[in-house]
């Protein structure tokens, strides 16, 4: 008997030792997972306000910045081609013929009065048509090379610019000083000091925290799977029963809070390039955001009470009870259940907690809910964008949808069935009486 004693004293020593090691790996998963989703919602946050189409696609500025310089270019490459020149030549040419024949026939039709015959007299007498006409070619030239002189180009170049400039600083949108702010600040708090390696620098933070999400995910299922096996393994050890329960109920409550503060949903719908010929230059915007929102169950609860409209805070506070509070009190109420005298376990009231109010309980019409949002979301912002994919010679438009469920979702999930399973385990291993 003392063997048998020391042996089940040992036994349940490491078996508690297991489980708390298990526990404490559990919530150090979830505070990092907690601290990793919070920096990833701020680097996404800052890179959405950075490249939003507030300050791009969608900024009269930003607009006016691009075309000016593409058209101060434009204006200090423009010489006059020699086809131009030629151009020039033949109208020029032909504008004075037809003045000079149009100002003889004038001369030459009949006239009434007597200054008019002596105008016309003199006219005979002293100019030859035929030698004003002659002269048109050699005129012609002296206007041409006049025009395409160097100091010309200059003086045309001066006058386009000064009234294409004059034009830009009446067009404004009050975006450039916001836009002036935001990338200075942005800049500095990723030390970097252009888009190129902002976008770089936001990329390779972005992949980072998206594996070790994922790591810190796998590590705390694996915690809670572990706990189930090392469950599993002494299921025969009646005396067990007790502290094995304890336990998993604290993994599901580190599971219900890590997947209610995570977020569950993500939103992102970008334009990921436009590129305009204009003039025969491309302008080009890239990763301009048109839409980003993270959510978990907790932010979509705290908007919707913080909306101060009627429906929507009925339907916050419905969701806060059904999805966060009634599961709660349902682990709350097993716990008492299991390590409670049989005649508090019996209270109408903890029987009830305990078995009964599983039939509220809308964790798991809460994922259901969550993943028919996303399919729907999904589907729409998916549709809206493919109407914007254009391609044409001229415009070419590429849109992208990042919408995507959340480590929190899965996590939130993996509570829904490990709770299912703890009430399963809990009618089959009653401490105090045997439920049908």
């Amino acid at each position: 008997m003392p063997t048998a004693k020391l042996k089940y004293t040992v036994l349940n020593i490491v078996l508690l030792t297991g489980l708390s090691v298990l526990l404490a790996g559990a919530v150090y998963c979830g505070y990092k997972l907690h601290l990793i989703s919070d920096e990833r919602v701020q680097v996404k946050e800052d890179y959405s306000l950075s490249n939003s189409v507030t300050f791009g696609l969608f900024s009269v500025d930003e607009w006016s910045d691009r075309i000016a310089k593409l058209m101060d270019g434009k204006i200090e490459e423009y010489h006059i081609t020699p086809k131009q020149r030629t151009d020039m030549r033949q109208a020029i040419s032909a504008q004075l013929h037809g003045l000079i024949a149009q100002t003889v026939r004038e001369i030459k039709k009949p006239q009434k009065s007597v200054g008019g015959k002596l105008k016309k007299l003199a006219f005979n007498i002293l100019v030859d048509s035929a030698e004003l006409q002659a002269q048109v070619r050699p005129f012609t030239n002296t206007i041409v090379a006049k025009i395409s002189s160097q100091r010309s180009e200059d003086r045309l170049k001066d006058i386009a610019g000064s009234k294409f400039k004059q034009l830009i600083t009446q067009t404004y949108d009050s975006t450039r000083v916001a836009n002036y702010e935001v990338t200075k600040y942005v800049y500095k708090k990723y030390k970097v000091d252009n888009p190129t390696s902002f976008n770089d620098e936001i990329k390779a933070r972005l992949a980072h925290l998206k594996a070790e999400l994922i790591k810190y995910v796998c590590i705390l299922l694996g915690c809670v799977v572990a706990a189930l096996l090392l469950w599993l393994s002494m299921r025969r050890h009646v005396e067990l029963q007790t502290p094995l329960f304890i336990f998993s109920l604290l993994f599901a409550f580190v599971l219900l809070a890590v997947g209610s503060l995570q977020p569950v949903i993500e939103v992102d719908a970008r334009v990921q390039s436009l590129d305009l010929l204009i003039l025969g230059e491309n302008i080009t915007f890239q990763n301009q955001v048109l839409f980003y929102q993270s959510k978990s169950i907790v932010g979509i609860v705290s908007t919707l009470m913080r909306q101060g409209k009627p429906d929507a805070t009925v339907v916050g506070a419905l969701i806060m009870l059904f999805v966060l509070i009634l599961p709660l009190l349902r682990l709350i109420a097993k716990g008492i259940y299991v390590l409670s005298t049989k005649k508090i376990a019996r209270h109408p009231v903890i029987r009830y907690l305990t078995f009964e109010l599983g039939k509220w309980d809308m964790a798991d019409v809460m994922i259901v809910g969550v993943l028919m949002t996303y399919i729907g979301l999904n589907g729409i912002i998916k549709g809206q964008l493919s109407s914007l994919n254009i391609h044409t010679p001229s415009l070419t438009m590429i849109t992208d949808n990042g919408t995507s469920l959340q480590p929190g979702y899965f996590i939130f999930v993996g509570y829904v069935f490990f709770g299912a399973l703890l009430s399963y385990v809990l009618k089959r291993v009653s401490p105090h009486d045997k439920l049908k």
